[in-house]
């Protein structure tokens, strides 16, 4: 049985495999596709933005790893664990049961996928057993209601069956081929991905179906290769949603990771006009210099040499995030930031992890999408792996990074905690408008406790995220069993 989320077990791998195992802790890098306005899932239809996030090795009915997922519902004061929602395997209509390993709720995306104009959530068990297939998996559809996500939902089956890849450990939703309906792609630890054209209705049946063969590696069931992130967005303006693929090239032994765009076609993703990107695990879309086209941020947490002195390419100490902004013929010119790049809080160490995850939305209202990076193993006052994350603004000439630049850790004033080791602040993070005004507010995910995980909310001011109304809140408040480590906080829906 796969005993770890398969993406978290797969971003450690990569990691350990390029820095020799310097990244040592089992975050997850979450996909941040977000719309170029001020990003939302909203799932009971208040206007308001809601967050799905999981455990995804929680104990269910004392089943170890059976993984439960959470969704936070925003309002006018923000995310807390007083208005949310608690599923997994063994709640009233959502199929299968909770058993040990399944890790319900590894991947998670949203759209509204049956038109019914309340956003959905797909939930990915990759480890999930079907029949005889030992990690099968499956893809659960929770449907979204005036109530929210309820136990109302469907499931779709790994069409490859008996193939123990892992099916579900990545997902994406976007509008691929341009017909105002939510698609929905599937990956796992094979390189095809299966597209789900829109108007998936109750039954689960989707309009079409039909497979995507970027060139990446396939793996299997000793070394998860496959798509380690999909991220959906609109890089060259044409309407329709794009993709980006982080996985391993096909073109040598050496198993460097590398990172391609798909663009969306009226039937489709088209793989055979893939364009290869930097690397990184973790990838955001957004436009952040306001030009009509997604510029896409790419997160590279590891450090220059591995373990045996070889060189990665495109690597920096401590990690970097590369931006590639986008044009009409697709991805453009690239620059790369790290913590050493102008006014960049904080400088690049050895095993930092700066752009672990990554997320963009706009804090501020003026039109340009802003940028948040975190760096969960930074150590501050001697304390190792406590965490913090950055937030640097966009502008027309992209992510200044001269000026404006905030950071946060437990121990910045006013925000709830203090730095522990192996908190891992940052873990995953957030930009969405989950108070209602209209900016993009900031929700970040820790390994708090050991690993039972939690989530802090810090809102947006109007003009920068402020800690002002700032609250944090642990597993034990939204009904995730402590026992083990549940990991609550470290996926989020995008």
């Amino acid at each position: 049985m796969h005993t770890q989320h398969p993406r978290l077990a797969l971003a450690t791998a990569v990691a350990a495999a390029l820095t020799g195992g310097l990244l040592t802790f089992a975050a997850s890098p979450a996909s941040a596709a977000d719309s170029f306005q001020v990003a939302k899932a909203d799932f009971n239809g208040d206007g308001i933005g809601d967050i799905a996030t999981s455990a995804p090795t929680a104990y269910v009915s004392g089943h170890k790893g059976a993984g439960q997922v959470v969704v936070l519902y925003g309002t006018k004061t923000g995310v807390s664990s007083a208005k949310r929602t608690t599923l997994s395997q063994n709640t009233s209509g959502v199929p299968g049961t909770a058993e040990a390993g399944d890790m319900f709720g590894a991947d998670l995306a949203y759209g509204d996928f049956n038109g019914d104009h309340y956003d959905d959530l797909a939930v990915g068990s990759p480890s999930e057993k079907v029949g005889t297939d030992t990690n099968g998996g499956t893809v659960t559809l929770l449907w979204g209601s005036k109530s929210g996500l309820t136990g109302k939902s469907t499931d779709l089956r790994d069409p490859a069956t008996g193939s123990h890849d892992f099916w579900g450990q990545t997902l994406a939703a976007g509008d691929f081929d341009g017909d105002h309906r939510t698609d929905l792609v599937v990956g796992s630890s094979a390189a095809t991905l299966y597209l789900y054209k829109g108007g998936i209705g109750s039954t689960g049946t989707p309009g079409a179906r039909t497979t995507v063969k970027p060139p990446i590696q396939t793996g299997s069931n000793d070394y998860p290769y496959g798509p380690m992130n999909l991220t959906a967005g609109d890089v060259n303006g044409d309407g329709r949603t794009d993709l980006v693929v982080d996985g391993y090239e096909t073109k040598t032994s050496s198993h460097w990771n590398t990172n391609y765009w798909l663009p969306g076609t009226a039937s489709g993703l088209g793989a055979g006009s893939a364009k290869a990107l930097k690397s990184g695990i973790i990838t955001g879309i957004g436009d952040i210099n306001h030009d009509g086209f997604g510029d896409i941020v790419s997160g590279a947490s590891w450090d220059t040499r591995t373990s045996d002195g070889r060189t990665i390419p495109d690597s920096a100490k401590g990690g970097r995030v590369s931006v590639t902004y986008g044009s009409a013929s697709g991805p453009a010119a690239t620059t790369s930031i790290n913590q050493d790049t102008g006014n960049v809080p904080g400088g690049s160490e050895t095993g930092d992890g700066f752009g672990w995850d990554i997320d963009l939305g706009d804090v501020n209202g003026d039109g340009y999408q802003d940028l948040v990076v975190s760096t969960p193993n930074e150590d501050i006052g001697g304390v190792t792996n406590t965490g913090q994350v950055t937030v640097l603004y966009g502008s027309a000439s992209g992510v200044n990074t001269t000026s404006g630049a905030q950071s946060f850790a437990q121990s910045t004033a006013g925000v709830p905690g203090g730095d522990e080791k192996t908190d891992l602040f940052g873990a995953d993070v957030k930009l969405d408008d989950v108070n209602g005004d209209g900016k993009a507010d900031l929700v970040i995910g820790s390994y708090e406790n050991g690993g039972d995980g939690a989530i802090t909310y810090l809102p947006s001011s109007g003009t920068k995220i402020t800690t002002t109304g700032s609250r944090a809140f642990g597993a034990d408040t939204v009904g995730v069993s402590t026992s083990g480590t549940p990991q609550f906080g470290v996926v989020f829906a995008d």
